[in-house]
């Protein structure tokens, strides 16, 4: 699912990921609130990325996630785009929990220009925050 359009009045929490290869930040947020707050980065990769996820979904009982997928400046598709939509999928079919997709673009560039301290969960807050306002 991509557009804010598509999300149901009654979801009011999410739980958002920036996706890395290596690093996944995370960060939680409420519809009425309209704001995000980082929680710790997953650092770890494959099943234990996944474990440590089931264990967020199952602390924070989210009504949905949130995936940033990234795009080149022109909005054109890299090989980071493909991976993100693949671990939005997967997410989509591991938790059965609705999975919405927000372009990233300078998510992280804004979170490093802020001076976070860990960029990746801040640019999920970045990520969360860009989806809660967009929100019908």
């Amino acid at each position: 699912m991509t557009g804010t359009a598509a999300v149901p009045a009654h979801f009011q929490s999410f739980l958002a990921f920036d996706f890395g290869l290596k690093r996944t930040g995370v960060a939680v947020g409420t519809r009425m609130l309209g704001t995000a707050t980082p929680q710790g980065t997953i650092r770890a990769e494959g099943d234990a990325r996944l474990a440590q996820m089931a264990e967020r979904i199952r602390e924070w009982q989210p009504d949905a996630l949130v995936v940033g997928v990234p795009f080149h400046p022109d909005g054109a598709p890299h090989e980071n785009t493909a991976r993100a939509q693949k671990f939005a999928r997967q997410l989509r079919a591991r938790f059965r929990l609705p999975v919405f997709e927000v372009d990233e673009r300078y998510s992280t560039t804004e979170a490093l220009a802020a001076g976070a301290a860990d960029a990746d969960a801040a640019s999920a807050c970045i990520i969360l925050e860009q989806f809660l306002r967009n929100l019908p």
